[in-house]
């Protein structure tokens, strides 16, 4: 499987069976002020998935996405798509019952073999007990990390451990492309292994695959 990091939470996964597309965002113009320099997404030309956590404009973009994907849009359920059952998990985008910042979808499902995880933008302190029952077996997980409106490093991390998936992408967070955030770097020193990568893509098959999650860091695109 192929990963392609766009900025923010914004990937394309394109695998054997099917190309997915997490979170896009559109004109972010607006948010100049705050850094924002992210280049416009370009649309994989078949995407057969697309998922969007929660309905901020830095991930629901769909316009962006050309052809006719099917959609899992914001949603809690188990929905099907193309590759079989997409689980969205209810949860918060603040510690606050969602009273500030509102709802968020925690994603799971599989893609050729691998169980890919994205929490979109998880604002709660921990995992609750019906939601850490969802999300055993986890293989990939994008996790935000930049603090903020969603979890900061340490948290991050000791949800990262908890889970115990081979690979942790860390997203939602400063980069010379976004400056509102946090860094990663807090998630990354409470963390036991990390692999800095001088591209924005990788290959999941060429990744090591251990006892303990190694932290993937793509570099912004």
């Amino acid at each position: 499987m192929r990963v392609d990091w766009h900025g923010q939470s914004a990937f394309t996964l394109d695998g054997e069976a099917a190309t997915v597309f997490i979170d896009p965002f559109g004109d972010m113009s607006k948010w100049a002020g705050d850094g924002w320099k992210y280049p416009a997404i370009t649309s994989p030309p078949d995407t057969d998935l697309l998922i969007v956590t929660h309905e901020h404009g830095d991930h629901n973009a769909v316009e962006v996405i050309t052809g006719e994907p099917a959609l899992v849009r914001s949603v809690a359920g188990t929905h099907e798509s193309p590759l079989g059952e997409v689980v969205a998990i209810a949860s918060e985008h603040d510690e606050a019952a969602g009273t500030e910042r509102g709802p968020n979808t925690i994603v799971v499902f599989d893609l050729d073999g691998i169980r890919v995880c994205h929490f979109g933008d998880f604002g709660q302190a921990a995992l609750r007990p019906e939601q850490r029952a969802h999300l055993d077996g986890i293989d990939l997980l994008f996790l935000p990390v930049g603090g903020g409106p969603t979890l900061d490093g340490p948290t991050a991390a000791k949800i990262a451990l908890d889970l115990g998936p081979s690979w942790v992408v860390p997203m939602h967070y400063k980069t010379p492309k976004i400056s509102f955030l946090e860094t990663e770097e807090s998630f990354v020193a409470a963390m036991p292994k990390t692999e800095r990568l001088s591209s924005s893509s990788f290959e999941t098959a060429e990744l090591e695959k251990g006892d303990e999650p190694l932290v993937i860091l793509p570099a912004a695109p």
